[in-house]
C-alpha cells in the first residue's frame, strides 16, 4: 500500500472513533511520520487517550501509558535491573518506554528527575541504566499530555524538554453537532474495541523515510529562515527559536505536504504548523503567559513576506 492510502485509511480508522478532529489527526500524524513527538495540552475528557489507542490500533504498534504522579520514579518508566534469586545474576525488567506508542498522561505531574528520565528516550530512541544502553524499537512516538486548569503541585516542564516536543496542540472543544454524534456513536459500545489495524509497522517506517522526498524550494527554506530571525529579534521574546525548532519546523511541513497528499511544500503549510511547531520554544519577555506566544508568532508570520513562485 502507497503512503497516500495508508495516510487516508489511517485517518478514516481514526475518523471511526473521533469526530470532528481532523485537523488534529493530521497533526499528530504529521508528527509521527516527521519521527517527532507530541504534547497535547488540553482538560481532561477530551478525548487525548482515546486518540492515542486509536492510532496505535490503526498502525498496529503496542501502546503503553504512564500515569505520571509526583512519586513515580524515573526507574518506572525507563525500567530496572533487579536480582533474580532463582537465575543467582541481575535481570534487565523493561519499563512501560519499550512501546510503540506511549501516552504520557499528565507529565507536569512528576518530578523533575522524573520527567528528565524521558530525554535520551525521546531524543535518542534509547534507554541508558547502569552504563549499559538499549535501543528503543522503531517507531518510538511519545504522545504526552498536560492539564493547563489545575496547576496546583505540578512541575512545569522546563525548556529543555519542551523542545524534544515537535508539536505542542490542542484537542479543543467539540461543537453541538459533534457532540450530539459522539453520544450516538458510544450509545451501546465502543468503537474502540472493535478499531482494525490498517497500515502495519513497516507501512509506516517507509513512510518515516519518504517524507524526506517531499521537495521543498530555496525560497521556502528563506521564508522559514525569516520567521526563524524574527522570532530572535522580537522585543516580546527573550529566547527565540534555536537551530533545533528550524529543522523541526522544515521536517514537519514535509511531513504535512505528505499527510495532504502533495509531494512539495507550500508556503501555507509552513503558516499551518509555525504555531505548533515553534510556539512552545520560545521565551516570552515576563508579562505575556504561554497562550501569548501565538499571538506573537501571528504578529511575525503577517509582517515577513510570503514568496511567491511555483512549488511543485
Amino acid at each position: 500500500m502507497g503512503s497516500e492510502k495508508a495516510i487516508k485509511a489511517i485517518k478514516e480508522n481514526i475518523a471511526k472513533v473521533i469526530i470532528g478532529k481532523e485537523h488534529v489527526t493530521d497533526l499528530i500524524l504529521t508528527s509521527l511520520i516527521a519521527g517527532g513527538h507530541v504534547l497535547l495540552e488540553d482538560v481532561p475528557g477530551t478525548g487525548k487517550t482515546v486518540m492515542a489507542k486509536s492510532l496505535a490500533k490503526s498502525v498496529g504498534c503496542d501502546f503503553s501509558r504512564i500515569q505520571f504522579t509526583p512519586d513515580l520514579l524515573p526507574s518506572d518508566v525507563t525500567g530496572i535491573n533487579y536480582f533474580n534469586q532463582k537465575e543467582g545474576e541481575f535481570v534487565f525488567r523493561k519499563g512501560p518506554v519499550f512501546t510503540g506508542i506511549l501516552l504520557a498522561d499528565e507529565i507536569n505531574r512528576a518530578t523533575p528527575r522524573t520527567q528528565s528520565s524521558l530525554l535520551e528516550c525521546m531524543e535518542e530512541k534509547q534507554v541508558t541504566i547502569d552504563g549499559e544502553t538499549t535501543k528503543l524499537e522503531a517507531p518510538f512516538f511519545v504522545i504526552a499530555t498536560e492539564n493547563p486548569v489545575e496547576t496546583a503541585g505540578t512541575f512545569p516542564l522546563p525548556e529543555a524538554q519542551l523542545d524534544r516536543f515537535l508539536m505542542q496542540i490542542s484537542m479543543g472543544e467539540p461543537t453541538k453537532e459533534e457532540e450530539v454524534a459522539i453520544m450516538n456513536r458510544f450509545l451501546k459500545d465502543s468503537p474502540l474495541e472493535t478499531l482494525d489495524v490498517v497500515c502495519t509497522k513497516e507501512e509506516l517506517l517507509e513512510m518515516q523515510k519518504a517524507y524526506k522526498d517531499v521537495f521543498v524550494h530555496p525560497l521556502i527554506m528563506d521564508y522559514i529562515a525569516d520567521i526563524v530571525a524574527a522570532t530572535r529579534n522580537s522585543d516580546n521574546i527573550v529566547m527565540g527559536v534555536s537551530p533545533r525548532g528550524t529543522l523541526a519546523l522544515l521536517n514537519t511541513v514535509r511531513a504535512y505536504a505528505m499527510v495532504k497528499g502533495r509531494d512539495y511544500v507550500t508556503p501555507e503549510d509552513v503558516k499551518e504548523l509555525t504555531e505548533p511547531v515553534l510556539a512552545h520554544r520560545l521565551v516570552l519577555q515576563r508579562g505575556l503567559n504561554a497562550k501569548g506566544a501565538a499571538g506573537v508568532l501571528a504578529d511575525i508570520v503577517a509582517n515577513v513576506n510570503v514568496p511567491t513562485e511555483n512549488w511543485r
